[in-house]
């Protein structure tokens, strides 16, 4: 009876995320501005995964005797570069840079600031001060110039840039995650589970972290763009991702000289830039809006 009991409970809990999941996707299909921003997204994917095969050239194929060719010209849709490689294929290839680095990013701020904010959110007192000082002193320097400034000691590539993201961008989580575990903190089910002697290691891992999922999902999926525009930045700037290796910044970095001349060599590296950020911003409101509809006015 208790083995017919238990698979029953869990035949009804598979069968109710199948439903959540069911309605969540009929919810995307009703918001244009959502299902854009996920078509464009599973495009992102797609291209990240199997780019190999999708991209017409060799991204890192130099061909002299090709260089700065225009597009549409000898099966170049989207022209050459000054050393004669395919701009289509360079770009399909920086999707996998762009999206590793905002994802490993995203990963790793999200764990760094989701434990300072559960720590000082639920202990509060002195480490709670302590620890919101220092996210207040690294708040009160720009993004892009802390992020400049430890990629400059950590020095270039892929792994430093992501590191140097994330402990730049942490801070936003740890506020966020913080003012949500003080709100839960509140809630009678901490409090009767406080009272009945549960450990604090237990609240933690069975209560307050299962309910802050949610508001970790939403910042991470609208901080991916973020991201991913601040590593452009920095490559552009010489401090990330380093040539040949194909990533949209430094694409954008060796394309200047040309600009006059020469436009598909920054103009397409752009558009890649502004279309994988929109779609990603896009499917982050709307997932916002849909998992918290307390914000949906904000």
């Amino acid at each position: 009876m208790e083995t017919s009991t238990v698979t029953t409970n869990t035949v009804k809990v598979k069968y109710k995320q199948k439903s959540k999941l069911k309605e969540l996707f009929r919810k995307l299909t009703r918001s244009w501005t959502g299902m854009l921003g996920f078509c464009l997204i599973v495009l992102l994917i797609i291209l990240s995964i199997f780019g190999d095969w999708i991209a017409p050239f060799d991204p890192m194929d130099a061909q002299l005797r090709d260089r700065l060719l225009p597009p549409l010209t000898d099966g170049h849709l989207l022209g050459t570069d000054q050393l004669g490689r395919d701009i289509l294929s360079r770009i399909i290839d920086g999707t996998r840079v762009s999206m590793i680095i905002g994802l490993a990013t995203a990963f790793l701020a999200g764990i760094i600031g989701t434990i300072v904010g559960v720590i000082a959110g639920y202990y509060r007192g002195w480490v709670d001060v302590v620890l919101m000082r220092i996210v207040d002193v690294q708040l009160s320097f720009p993004f892009i110039l802390l992020v400049l400034v430890i990629s400059a000691v950590l020095g270039a590539g892929l792994t430093n840039i992501v590191i140097s993201l994330a402990l730049a961008g942490w801070v936003l989580f740890a506020r966020v995650i913080r003012s949500e575990v003080l709100a839960l903190r509140e809630k009678e089910f901490i409090i009767a589970a406080i009272a009945t002697g549960v450990s604090k290691f237990e609240i933690l891992v069975k209560h307050i972290l299962p309910n802050i999922f949610t508001p970790i999902i939403i910042l991470a999926s609208l901080q991916i763009g973020t991201y991913i525009i601040a590593e452009a930045s920095v490559s552009f700037l010489g401090f990330g991702v380093q040539p040949p290796t194909p990533a949209w910044g430094n694409m954008l970095n060796e394309g200047k000289d040309y600009i006059f001349n020469s436009w598909w060599l920054i103009t397409f590296p752009g558009i890649a830039i502004i279309l994988t950020t929109l779609g990603i911003n896009l499917f982050g409101d709307w997932l916002r809006d849909t998992l918290d509809p307390e914000l949906k006015g904000e």
